[in-house]
């Protein structure tokens, strides 16, 4: 619009001009010695004018060039301030999309490039976020003091680093550290909402109560939180504080709190067990009500039927009347229950509590039906409803009913011995005599002439079967066994030791006549029937003559596989035992 304006102006102004030179001719002279110039009063007009705008277009050219200087310095200023930008935008999409290690090259790279002290905060902080991101938290806490230290004088600058570096910690869990970053803008008196949020955060995390309740308190109040989060934070605070408070400090408490707080669960719950402490049941009562009044919630009703007898009346007539509003509610059926319980109402309870197994089957109303039935003397009933509670309060497995898992198979287990054997060898244990052992009778003519064991030369050994053959133990008759009274310790003395030399033969070592000696066993080829000439029962054995008491001794290692002499004198298989 001011150019239209111009330009009429000067269009207006030139012919006013025109005309006023058309009507008014004339000559201008102009003397400079030796020359002498004239030329119409039109010509010398219009001369001025191209005079004018030349020495304007000269003066304008001038400026200009002696402006290419700043001119190239600001593109270059401009190039390097767009770049930083694109680099900026870049990075900054890569740190939402969460590809951190991208992120935090550019911003690096960004931070060792730009010149702007703003714009290194920017990326210092920006770099440190990804850090985090990325877990290098010695990184990003580095990243932080540099971001520190490019903010110089500048109080923004400060508070939003001290702001990150607090988001970040409280992230990581590092409340304690968190507030102190956050103490020098709490003391100087910057309580911005994102400050005050972060605060609440730090208290909260750290279990400053006080703090947590006054922060939240004043974010509810300014409607910066969401309400529920606010209600929690004061409920958990609030109640913290009265189970903290010693002596009569928690009634300086309870009296800062207002109506709709003291309502709350939690806090309703603290106050009430105070007043009960203190022995103002009433109190208790009134605080209890007021808060079933706002929400029937199973604890408080829990907590409202643990009473005393004489508060019994009482709360049964405003158990009634919430009855009365919910008459199918299965928490108010199981408190009248239990307030008849404790003033010992049987019947009442009984069909409270039953009405509100109709409703839900629920663990602890099992169990106060079977503790009444075990108070009435019913303990079937007990019995069944103390399962149902246990059913009702965990899953359990189901078992089946109709078989038990078979035994286990131990015949055939030489570590193992049954009652028989037992009671054998208790029996062979009684029969040694205390004195001389006397000499042992011959083993039987069967004993002797039983045919040898598979895969053997010799005859079989009775106790070797006892031992390691648990068909023949099971098929052997008792009194083949009882005539053999082997010594259980001569099983072992035969055995050769690695290490130790052999005894000389003067040097023989007596050993205790506790037990009788054992008699000769039967074994080698010589005394053993082959398979082509079978014994018969007529037959004596040369085994069967008894031997001579001799002095036992305890023989040395002999190699494996050779004879070696028993206690009469007669050489016997070595079994490998």
């Amino acid at each position: 619009m001011r150019t239209w304006f111009w330009t009429l102006l000067l269009a207006v102004v030139a012919v006013a001009l025109a005309v006023l030179l058309r009507q008014h001719g004339g000559n201008v002279l102009i003397l400079a010695q030796p020359w002498r110039i004239q030329v119409s009063l039109t010509f010398a007009v219009v001369l001025l004018i191209l005079a004018f705008a030349a020495l304007y277009a000269g003066l304008r050219l001038l400026s200009w060039l002696v402006a290419i200087p700043g001119r190239v310095r600001a593109w270059r200023g401009r190039r390097v301030e767009a770049r930083d930008h694109e680099l900026l935008e870049r990075a900054w999409i890569q740190l939402l999309e969460g590809r951190y290690a991208h992120a935090e090259k550019d911003l690096t790279r960004l931070l060792a490039q730009t010149r702007s002290p703003a714009r290194q905060v920017l990326a210092a902080l920006s770099a440190a976020r990804a850090a985090h991101g990325l877990g290098e938290f010695a990184r990003r806490d580095a990243l932080f003091d540099q971001a520190q230290d490019k903010a110089g004088a500048d109080a923004g600058l400060h508070e939003a680093v001290a702001t990150v570096a607090a988001d970040l910690l409280l992230e990581q869990g590092r409340a304690q550290d968190a507030l102190d970053r956050l103490a020098p803008l709490q003391d100087g008196g910057a309580r911005h909402l994102h400050t005050v949020r972060l605060l609440l955060r730090a208290h909260h995390q750290l279990g400053h109560h006080e703090q947590t309740f006054n922060l939240a308190r004043t974010l509810s109040r300014r409607g910066v939180v969401d309400q529920d989060e606010a209600r929690r934070l004061i409920e958990a605070s609030a109640s913290a504080r009265l189970r903290a408070a010693e002596g009569e400090a928690w009634r300086a408490i309870w009296k800062e709190l207002k109506a709709d707080e003291r309502t709350l669960p939690e806090v309703a719950l603290a106050g009430a067990a105070a007043y009960d402490a203190a022995g103002q049941h009433d109190e208790s009562t009134r605080v209890l009500e007021a808060a079933i009044a706002e929400r029937f919630e199973p604890r408080l009703l829990a907590a409202y039927a643990r009473c005393d007898a004489s508060q019994v009346p009482r709360r049964l007539e405003k158990a009634e009347a919430w009855l009365q509003k919910q008459p199918r509610h299965p928490d108010v059926l199981s408190l009248l229950g239990v307030l008849c319980l404790t003033g010992q109402l049987w019947g009442a309870a009984e069909r409270y509590l039953l009405r509100s197994l109709r409703q839900r089957s629920d663990a602890h109303v099992h169990a106060l039906l079977g503790s009444l039935y075990d108070r009435l003397d019913r303990p079937a009933e007990a019995a069944r409803h103390w399962r149902l509670a246990t059913a009702a309060g965990m899953a359990l497995p189901v078992l089946a009913a109709d078989g038990a898992l078979p035994p286990a198979d131990t015949a055939g287990d030489p570590a193992l011995l049954d009652a028989q054997e037992l009671e054998f060898l208790a029996a062979q244990d009684a029969a040694l005599p205390s004195g001389p052992a006397p000499a042992a009778p011959a083993a039987p003519v069967e004993a002797a002439a039983a045919p040898p064991r598979e895969g053997g030369a010799g005859a079989a050994d009775p106790t070797a079967d006892y031992l390691l053959d648990p068909p023949a133990r099971r098929a052997a008759p008792a009194a083949a066994v009882a005539a053999q009274q082997l010594d259980i310790e001569d099983l072992f003395d035969s055995a050769p030791i690695p290490g130790l030399e052999p005894l000389p033969e003067d040097a023989a070592v007596a050993r205790p006549a506790a037990r009788p000696a054992p008699p000769a066993a039967v074994s080698g080829p010589a005394a053993a029937p082959t398979p082509s000439e079978p014994p018969t029962p007529s037959e004596p054995s040369a085994s069967s003559a008894p031997p001579a008491p001799t002095e036992p001794t305890r023989p040395g290692p002999t190699p494996p596989g050779s004879a070696q002499s028993g206690p009469a004198g007669a050489p016997r298989e070595d079994d490998g035992r």
